[in-house]
């Protein structure tokens, strides 16, 4: 199926709209749009697309759902974080929780969600702390980030054939794999400098309870 439109290609859910004309010299547009893949999980688009210049050229991209991460933060200040394998690079990574948005789901009600399934903790506040694009080249994958605090540990609600490994860990610790070239997941390390930014007074979390 192909879509005829003049819309500019989309990033993170919003149109990349230009601001009164300042950025329009940097706008791709979408002339047509066709789909390459159809997936339970993913979909993969090729996009015909006009140039700032004028030129057209070819753009082909993932459209992903969305996804939030969270930072569960224990109260003697330590970090839940999770190891887990994934299969594209054959590694078993260190990562904070994260997880996909079910259709129609609000950002915090998924994050509140995936926390209690994969780590068995439930959170009496939560902060939201930005938003994350991290793969903008290819894919529309955007990435909210929550911080919560007030654990109250329970039972796992793992999916089948989820398997992960639950542990807690100081902030000094992740840092240090970070700087060692250890720590690898670009999103946990995103939230490692956010959560740097609130610890040196350059950013302050607006709390609210859960839902």
């Amino acid at each position: 199926m192909t879509d005829k439109n003049v819309e500019p290609i989309v990033a993170g859910g919003s149109p990349v709209r230009a601001m009164a004309g300042v950025d329009e010299h940097l706008v791709e547009r979408r002339i047509r749009s066709e789909s390459v893949y159809d997936g339970h999980f993913l979909k993969v688009r090729r996009d015909e697309i006009r140039l700032p210049g004028g030129q057209t050229a070819w753009r082909e991209h993932v459209v992903h759902p969305g996804a939030v991460m969270i930072v569960p933060i224990t109260d003697d200040g330590r970090l839940v974080v999770e190891r887990q394998h994934r299969y594209p690079l054959d590694q078993v990574l260190l990562e904070l929780p994260a997880g996909k948005l079910d259709p129609h789901e609000t950002s915090l009600h998924c994050a509140q969600r995936e926390l209690r399934e994969e780590t068995g903790f439930r959170a009496r506040e939560w902060a939201y702390a930005g938003r994350l694009h991290n793969a903008p080249a290819y894919s529309n994958e955007f990435i909210d980030i929550w911080f919560a605090r007030g654990l109250v540990a329970g039972p796992q609600e793992l999916d089948d054939g989820e398997f992960l490994e639950v542990l807690t860990m100081a902030e000094s610790e992740l840092l240090a794999l970070s700087a060692s070239g250890q720590l690898t997941d670009a999103k946990t390390m995103v939230a490692l400098l956010k959560l740097r930014l609130w610890r040196d007074g350059g950013w302050s979390p607006t709390w609210q309870a859960a839902e």
